[in-house]
Formats: C-alpha cells, structure tokens, sequence
C-alpha cells in the first residue's frame, strides 16, 4: 500500500527506550487519587465517622447475635418482667443511640489520629514489660472510672434524666448491652478515652481492648446467673450484672467487684436469686 511506504519506520522498543520513558515522567504527571491530604481534618472526621459506626454495628449484631443465639437462655423471654417485642426494642435504641455517641465522642478519636493522645506504634517503644504491664493498668483505671460514673448516673435526677433508659430492660438479652441514651453511653465510654491521653498505649493494643470492652459489654447482659465459680468473689461477671438489672443499686463495677467491696454496693450472685426461677414458677402456675 502507498500509504504505508509513506509512513516512517518505527523503532524498535528497547529496555534503554523504556527507561528514558520511566524517567521523564513525574510524579506531578500522574493525577491524585484524592483532592483531600490525609491531613485534611473534614477528611479524617469523615473517615472516623464512617469507620467507627460500622466498626460498632459490626461488634454489635456479631457478638450480641451470637451471644443470644448461643448463650442467652432464651426461657428468659417468658419471665414476667421481660417487656412485649423487647428485643426488638432493646435493637432500636442501640440503633438510635449509636450515631450521637459516634459524635459525641468525636472529638477525642480526632485528638488521638492528630497525636495529642500518647498512643504510640512501636511494641517495644516503652519496653515489654510496660506493654503487657498496660492492659491489667487499663482495666483497672476504666473500671474504677466507670464505677463512679456509673454511680452517678443512678443518682435521681441524673438518672431520671439519662440513665433510666437503660434500666428499663430488667430482664436484658445481649441486644440490651448498647442501648443506652446517646449521653449515658458517651459519658461511661470517657474512661477509655482518658486513659490514653494521660498514659502510654500501643495503638494496635488499644483497638483490641476497644473490641474486648465491647464483647465484655454484650457478654455481662445475657442475663445468666452461673454461680459458684472461683472467680466470682473478683471478676464482676454476668451474673453480678443481671442483680444490677433486678436491684438497681450494686454492682456498679465493669470487670472487677473490688471497688463495689470498698464502697459498699457489692452484693453476691446466689442461686436463690436466679431470676429463671421465677419462669419456672409461673410454668408450674
């Protein structure tokens, strides 16, 4: 063809011809993925924003659906006191409280991504010791934090106000566990906020015990009354919490029961007040 005869050869494509190519581009040549830094602050809101409320949508139907599915004993829906459609109830209120708490807590999620919390990277930053040192440190600073808070929000008018919402479960199922007004819930999550802006944590450390205080939150509203156990004069467990529920005024503690010892709201898991055996009385009836 004329036309072809017209057109000048081509080189041949060469490593040297590829590497001339390589080095005349730029990086300013290639577009940004994205218009917003990471440094951007309406970006990282943004981000933690949608990363927080479907990190605890996540936690919340995954462990407090196999929670009730698994542990929950369900005979406990036929108790007098457990509420028409609670646990539809107890979902809607969760669902309803997680975005203001999402916002209310806002502020120190971004105060921990722009560094003025000690949240740190490396394991070995402060040493091993002080790493495995961090997690007992953190529990206890937390649950003697939660315990008054926790006690304060059964005062009267603050829990008329904030509280009460929660303690219309008496009977709670793991769905219970969030359902919170937006405020209550904030306010017992401050704590753990607080910890890392005074002490050293490791940041990946930090994200674990935020999914193990979740788990722990669902776990001790299964409304089980398992006693006897070694560690029930120390661990505030589930059954501690479902006397919570039934009396209102013990057992204000999150993970250990030495601060409702000291302060004198403890009150002992016994068989006798397992509330499954008024369910069985009203079967017999």
């Amino acid at each position: 063809m004329v036309s072809a005869r017209l057109l000048p050869p081509t080189p041949p494509i060469t490593p040297d011809t590829i590497a001339r190519f390589a080095s005349n581009s730029t990086p300013q040549s290639i577009p940004s993925i994205s218009a917003w830094p990471r440094d951007y602050v309406p970006r990282q809101i943004l981000s933690l924003v949608a990363f927080t409320l479907v990190g605890i949508h996540l936690l919340y139907f995954i462990f407090a659906g196999l929670s009730y599915y698994f542990i929950f004993n369900r005979e406990m829906e036929r108790h007098p006191r457990f509420l028409k459609n609670q646990v539809k109830l107890e979902i809607q209120s969760s669902l309803r409280a997680f975005p203001a708490i999402t916002l209310l807590t806002l502020p120190w999620f971004q105060g921990e991504v722009m560094g003025y919390s000690k949240l740190y990277d490396g394991f070995d930053t402060y040493g091993y010791i002080y790493l495995c040192f961090s997690v007992p440190f953190f529990l206890l600073f937390t649950d003697y934090c939660i315990y008054w808070v926790h006690r304060i929000l059964h005062y009267p008018p603050v829990y008329k106000a904030l509280h009460k919402p929660h303690h219309k479960w008496i009977i709670p199922t793991p769905f219970a566990s969030h359902a919170f007004h937006p405020v209550d819930g904030y306010l017992q999550s401050v704590p753990y906020h607080l910890f890392v802006f005074i002490f050293p944590m490791n940041r990946l450390l930090y994200l674990g015990l935020f999914v193990f205080v979740n788990f722990w939150s669902i776990l001790i509203h299964d409304s089980d009354m398992i006693t006897g156990h070694p560690l029930e004069t120390l661990i505030n467990g589930p059954a501690h919490h479902t006397l919570h529920h039934l009396y209102f005024t013990v057992n204000y503690g999150q993970y250990f029961t030495w601060a409702d010892r000291v302060y004198g709201s403890y009150r002992q898991p016994e068989s006798h007040l397992d509330p499954l055996l008024e369910v069985k009385a009203a079967k017999k009836e």
